[in-house]
């Protein structure tokens, strides 16, 4: 079907919004229709019979799930392709509106843009209507500094890129105010996540993260590297962070975020849509007590404990709790322990080296490669 025999129906309460994605819609070749609220949007799909609908799940006059209920239930509607283009990200709201037969779920931005136009494109091109490609998230989060959590992010996204030369792997540096993997890496030039999220959207297709992100050597990644210095981190729009992830999803396999020790309006909605959080504690007593109180947090936010992959780092000390007794304090597995490593962890970190590189076959190489395939299986195991 091409373009201008295409009718998108746009249902949205925001009548800037819906004129804004209408007038969008007719520039590109579509035919657009428009509703203001769930109701009204139901009779015109049934009557005008689109050929895609796109709506704000925030409907005046009932629920989004109500919305999908009806539409699928009825056989004029049972197969009409579904785009949810919300104002905000919510993870229970994504996991209720795709089971309940949502084909895609959108977060309005500028940068969503080229991703709605290219997932008009492929709805309408394809009878089966398969949900778009979306590579795996790991978030890298610790409740306390001085835990090598940015340390730990690289090191296990070499090990999955050098194991599966067949996959495509990104990093993105998300430590604020001063990001950390150039330093570890040794990058040092001049493409960060500041200067990505202040371009015009029109100027950064999803094609634009695997063309322009520099592949650093000996890494087997390519680097969206941190804020260089805290004033320019002042200036990053963190309202654009996550829809320049979901345009990385579509052309990268596994992306890696270091989010440091960072909860925030920028960091929590990461966080929420993770297909595997990567918990790091240190040794110490403190970094325990404060990463139960993190997980307490999160568990209110609706992030699920099978999600979480705790890992125990104490390459960089001895003193502190067991396993066992870490375990029991902050009520989630350890699901693995990077041994002591003296000052090697520092001395990788200095020479710009990966840890496996040079030790490959002591415990912590062996540790590492290990995290990476068990954090491999999880994901793919959750996607089947």
């Amino acid at each position: 079907m091409n373009q201008s025999s295409a009718t998108i129906l746009v249902i949205d309460g925001d009548e800037i919004s819906q004129k804004y994605i209408s007038a969008l819609l007719r520039k590109e070749g579509y035919q657009a229709l428009a509703a203001s609220a769930g109701l009204e949007g139901l009779i015109s799909a049934w009557r005008d019979r689109p050929d895609v609908v796109i709506f704000d799940p925030a409907l005046p006059d009932i629920t989004s799930l109500e919305f999908l209920t009806r539409l699928r239930k009825d056989r004029r509607t049972a197969t009409l392709p579904c785009v949810a283009l919300s104002g905000q990200e919510n993870l229970q709201e994504v996991s209720k509106l795709m089971a309940a037969g949502c084909n895609e779920y959108l977060v309005k931005s500028s940068e969503t843009v080229p991703l709605l136009l290219q997932t008009l494109t492929r709805l309408l091109g394809k009878e089966d209507y398969a949900p778009m490609r979306r590579g795996k998230l790991f978030a890298f989060l610790s409740a306390k500094g001085g835990t090598g959590t940015s340390s730990l992010c690289a090191n296990l996204a070499m090990c999955i890129g050098s194991s599966k030369p067949d996959k495509q792997v990104a990093v993105v540096d998300l430590v604020l105010p001063l990001g950390s993997l150039a330093n570890i890496v040794g990058y040092t030039e001049n493409i960060n996540i500041v200067t990505v999220a202040m371009q015009r959207s029109d100027t950064i297709p999803p094609t634009y993260f695997k063309e322009k992100l520099p592949l650093i050597p000996g890494w087997y990644f390519r680097l969206l590297a941190g804020s260089p210095d805290p004033d320019t981190a002042m200036h990053l729009p963190g309202d654009r962070v996550v829809a320049i992830l979901q345009m990385m999803s579509t052309v990268y396999d596994y992306i890696f975020v270091d989010l440091g020790r960072s909860l925030s309006r920028i960091s929590l909605p990461i966080i929420q849509r993770a297909d595997l959080l990567v918990l790091i504690l240190g040794a110490d007593l403190a970094t325990s007590m404060l990463t139960r109180t993190v997980w307490e947090y999160l568990k209110t936010l609706g992030v699920d404990a099978k999600k979480v992959f705790a890992i125990q780092n104490r390459s960089v000390g001895l003193e502190g709790p067991t396993k066992p007794e870490v375990e029991q304090m902050i009520g989630l597995p350890v699901r693995l322990t990077i041994p002591y490593m003296g000052g090697t962890f520092t001395f990788s970190n200095n020479r710009h080296e990966p840890i496996v590189a040079n030790y490959s076959k002591d415990a912590v190489g062996l540790a590492l490669q290990e995290a990476a395939s068990q954090m491999v299986a999880l994901v793919e195991k959750q996607a089947k």
